[in-house]
């Protein structure tokens, strides 16, 4: 009578998705989407920056596009977080708005810089070829935009903020202050940091 030559453990995990870190393997695909956007990010460079087969991927997250939801989602969360926690502590308007845009100077500096940001990124790629994508990025800068009408108010309140400013037509500058720093961090870092964000600050005497 032949022995069966077939492993012992086989019939046990023939079939089965391969067991992963899911956060840390959402981490990995963030940078390729940071640094090649959604379009220009294959299967094979998503599957190797996550060590993981194709076949991985698509039996945890479906498609690309569920991955890039999913991860998108990780990126805005883990941001928000941190810039929440930096600013808890920070009593007036005009520091937190100061510590905020402190923020994304560090996010423009050497490799993250290099890496860019997945919102500052996707507005444009996805503006055409995607809606729902697109309309989840525009609602991302929506909700940048409406924190820093939120800090200017506060700022005004407490006096730290001039109180001539119109708060909707300040936070749309920062923004695109804020903003541009991710886009010139692709490239170089901001020049004279400090002097940059002193300059910046004024808009708001």
């Amino acid at each position: 009578m032949s022995k069966s030559t077939t492993p012992p453990n086989e019939h046990r995990t023939r079939g089965r998705p391969r067991e992963f870190n899911t956060e840390l393997a959402l981490d990995n695909a963030m940078i390729v989407f940071r640094q090649k956007g959604f379009h220009a990010a294959s299967m094979a460079d998503l599957g190797e920056a996550m060590n993981l087969t194709a076949g991985s991927i698509y039996k945890a997250f479906a498609d690309k596009r569920t991955l890039f939801l999913q991860v998108f989602e990780r990126y805005t969360s883990l941001r928000n977080a941190e810039l929440c926690r930096r600013l808890e502590a920070l009593p007036t308007g005009r520091e937190r708005l100061a510590e905020l845009l402190r923020f994304y100077l560090e996010s423009a500096r050497a490799i993250e810089g290099r890496r860019g940001c997945l919102v500052v990124g996707s507005v444009n790629e996805l503006q055409v070829f995607d809606a729902e994508l697109s309309e989840l990025v525009r609602h991302a800068v929506m909700r940048n935009k409406n924190f820093l009408i939120a800090l200017l108010q506060q700022g005004e309140a407490d006096g730290s903020v001039s109180a001539a400013l119109d708060a909707e037509t300040a936070a749309g500058l920062m923004l695109c202050i804020a903003f541009g720093m991710r886009v010139v961090g692709k490239v170089e870092d901001v020049a004279d940091e400090e002097e940059t964000l002193c300059l910046a600050m004024k808009l708001l005497d």
